[in-house]
């Protein structure tokens, strides 16, 4: 015999029909509810699996003070080395910068930034990984914006021209909607 959904409750499907936006061209946007409110996402009938996500972006600047941070005579210290520390902590304060994040216990946070004298400049490479009912996304990505104003931050007595461009998520892996790659 098939239960019958409570009368204070509702059935699954009706709740979710209920909560998610229409959208007349494409899916459904996850946060916003009928009626248009910001919403936190509800993540509790969600298994959790093992997700990853990586993001990347760069910061382009002249070549002579790309060599400052390549020699380690920045005036602040140690360019490179701060900004990776500051990423790895802003991917673990997500939820504290972007409103509707679910709070995630991440399981590892990497953060990688490699001169390239090519742009000239750094390239920064963030990996953030969890077990949970939600994705790590939003937390790589923040993970690669706060390394990135941490260069910015450390050299812009020496150059105010610097740029930081192409933040992006390269990798997605895990969770219902599969394997994402650029």
């Amino acid at each position: 015999m098939a239960s019958k959904p409570s009368a204070t409750k509702p059935a699954k499907s009706e709740s979710k029909s209920k909560t998610k936006a229409k959208s007349k061209t494409g899916p459904a946007l996850t946060h916003i509810g009928a009626s248009g409110e910001a919403r936190m996402v509800d993540v509790s009938d969600k298994p959790a699996s093992e997700r990853l996500a990586v993001a990347e972006g760069r910061v382009v600047m002249t070549r002579a003070t790309l060599d400052l941070i390549v020699s380690g005579n920045a005036k602040k210290g140690d360019v490179l080395g701060t900004a990776r520390i500051a990423g790895i902590m802003a991917a673990k304060r997500t939820a504290e910068l972007i409103p509707l994040c679910h709070p995630l216990a991440l399981s590892k946070v990497t953060v990688e930034i490699e001169p390239d004298a090519s742009l000239p400049g750094c390239l920064v490479r963030a990996s953030v990984k969890v077990t949970g009912p939600t994705g790590v996304e939003m937390e790589a990505l923040t993970a690669v914006s706060v390394a990135c104003l941490t260069i910015y931050d450390m050299i812009k007595a020496v150059e105010r021209g610097v740029r930081i461009e192409g933040i992006h998520l390269v990798e997605k892996l895990g969770g219902k909607s599969g394997h994402y790659r650029v």
